[in-house]
């Protein structure tokens, strides 16, 4: 379809076509001049001269079709789009207000429109980051730790410049600081670009500047207007200047730049003469118009070091790994020491008598306090059991006393100190009880002392024998045990001295013992003889053998006013009379001894 059946303005003014065509229905009056326009038409439009009363019959038409506008409105709205920016500025507020109403209806249908998008854009995104800031690091670290580096600080410090001067001058090709653009004819700026980290003075001063060397050196020099100056060099910077019809480029470079540098600076002057000569040839002092050249300029803030930008890490690497491994081996080490610690208070905890209260690590400390029986074991034995650091623990213990069963035996032992034949258990009541045999005294004393003992409740003594009355009734059994022999038909002993010894001396201790214990005793000594004779002369035998031991230990010093002697003949024989050694054994006089409690 033509430009010209395509035009919106011919569509949206009716009146206009339809003078269109009356002027045409005029000329139609001279055939002649009303061919050569039919002619002209088809020429322009493309349309056969017998198509075109039919285009301008559908056009003087009011009542367009909704299908012809769909067919027009695409290719309408694309050809107004290149013309200008009018049309986008009209349906910002339209596409705005249907995104709105879109969400407010659904969200989803935008989210799941962004989502393919939002994915790929934010993987990308954060791998640019990672590789900038891994980048960044190697760079920082190159400069640092490598030899080089070295070099350069002690350059730094002969020629007292910077060492970030020095890495620059060393590692940097070229670098481009500033980039302006200048109108040709006033020496104005237009727009002015600054490399990042780069110190800028009044880019209008150094723009009047540039202006003036070229118009210095033109007026000096007789150069001819075509031809102007292109480059200048101060030092380490290079001026790069690349001129067109109505404005120049200039570029503050420091280092030396390639040749190809050259014709970026002349693709971007090119390309702002193209897309801003209207503007840059009616400029009045307005700068604001050539902010879209920001994109050319920028392409020529371009930078090179020597080294190639290769994706090397290695010192990146190198400074991670040492973190890693030092961030390892002290990882190690406070895993082992947290591990100790927490041994140290399971074991505290385990521990009868300690009580902890609160614990803390600070700066590489361990601070613990809580309370101790003093009778509980030493916390710093457990501290070297556990292999951790004494240096490193602080603690501080409060006393107080525990009523465990144990603690509460040890403080009873330490009151009453029990004789070895007394065993003494504290249950979980405090109930005190004591088993075996103890003197009397000590028995009498633990009755009024047990109380004074913290956590005792009650004594019991059921099972505790008095040590004189256990030691009685061993000396009754020894007493009553004992038998002395005697010869056949006489009151004679059969010889043993050592034998009336000792049993003189179990009498006597026998005696102190119940009179100590105030008990009454009486001892009978029984005589026997065999059954050889008679019944009145073995009668009188007995009681003549019996007599005969009562008077010895009546001559060894014993008390004997509760001893009765008695005679029993052979009515209480120790053995049947089968042979004469069963003879001999019913010669003899017994002992039967009886006690009674005075109290």
């Amino acid at each position: 379809m033509s430009n010209y059946s395509t035009n919106p303005k011919l569509k949206a003014s009716p009146k206009v076509l339809n003078s269109h065509q009356t002027s045409d229905l005029s000329l139609n009056n001279h055939p002649k001049v009303g061919d050569e326009l039919s002619e002209l038409r088809s020429l322009l439009l493309g349309i056969e001269p017998t198509k075109v009363k039919k285009l301008y019959e559908r056009l003087d038409n009011l009542q367009i079709q909704a299908e012809d506008i769909s067919r027009l409105l695409p290719e309408a709205v694309l050809l107004r789009a290149k013309q200008d920016k009018q049309l986008g500025e009209a349906i910002v507020s339209t596409v705005e207000e249907a995104i709105h109403t879109s969400v407010k209806q659904d969200q989803n249908v935008l989210s799941e429109a962004f989502f393919p998008i939002i994915g790929p854009a934010t993987r990308k995104a954060i791998a640019t980051a990672l590789d900038e800031m891994m980048q960044s690091l190697n760079q920082t670290l190159e400069h640092s730790l490598s030899p080089e580096s070295l070099k350069w600080r002690l350059e730094a410090q002969r020629t007292g410049k910077s060492f970030a001067e020095i890495v620059l001058l060393r590692s940097l090709v070229y670098r481009v600081e500033q980039v302006f653009l200048i109108h040709k004819q006033t020496g104005l700026l237009l727009q002015h670009l600054v490399a990042t980290q780069v110190a800028a003075q009044d880019p209008d001063l150094v723009s009047a500047m540039l202006t003036a060397i070229q118009d210095f050196v033109k007026d000096s020099f007789h150069v001819q207007k075509d031809n102007g100056l292109q480059s200048l060099r101060f030092g380490e910077l290079t001026i790069w200047i690349e001129e067109g019809p109505q404005a120049l480029l200039a570029g503050i470079i420091r280092g030396i730049p390639p040749q190809e540098l050259r014709s970026v600076f002349q693709e971007v002057i090119e390309k702002i003469h193209l897309k801003l000569g209207t503007e840059i040839n009616t400029f009045a002092g307005e700068t604001e118009l050539f902010q879209v050249s920001k994109p050319y300029l920028e392409s020529c803030l371009a930078i090179q070091y020597k080294t190639a930008a290769k994706k090397n890490y290695t010192y990146a690497w190198a400074l991670l790994g040492i973190v890693a491994i030092a961030c390892g081996v002290w990882g190690f080490f406070a895993i082992r020491n947290q591990l100790r610690w927490q041994n140290y208070l399971q074991s505290l905890n385990s521990q009868p008598g300690i009580v902890v209260i609160n614990t803390k690590q600070r700066h590489g400390k361990y601070y613990i306090s809580g309370m101790r029986d003093p009778l509980a074991i030493d916390p710093n034995t457990l501290i070297q059991a556990t292999n951790l650091n004494s240096q490193a623990v602080i603690s501080k213990w409060q006393p107080y006393l525990s009523f465990e069963p144990q603690f509460t035996k040890k403080r009873v032992e330490a009151l009453l100190q029990p004789p070895k034949t007394v065993s003494l258990q504290v249950d979980n009541d405090g109930i005190l009880q004591a088993t075996g045999s103890a003197p009397r005294q000590w028995i009498l004393e633990t009755q009024k002392l047990w109380r004074f003992v913290p956590g005792i409740t009650q004594f019991q003594a059921n099972n505790l024998v008095e040590l004189e009355l256990s030691e009685l009734e061993f000396y009754k059994k020894q007493i009553e045990q004992k038998i002395f022999f005697f010869s056949e038909g006489t009151t004679d002993l059969i010889p043993d001295n050592n034998q009336l010894d000792n049993f003189v001396l179990i009498i006597s201790k026998f005696v102190d013992t119940a009179k100590y214990l105030d008990k009454d005793v009486q001892i009978h000594i029984i005589g026997h003889t065999d059954t050889t004779g008679t019944e009145e002369k073995n009668l009188m035998l007995s009681q003549a053998r019996a007599n005969k031991i009562l008077s010895y230990l009546n001559t060894q010093g014993i008390n004997t006013s509760n001893f009765k002697a008695l005679g029993k003949s052979s009515n209480l024989p120790l053995r049947p009379e089968l042979s004469p050694e069963a003879k001999q054994s019913n010669r003899r006089v017994s002992f039967k001894v009886l006690l009674t409690d005075t109290r």
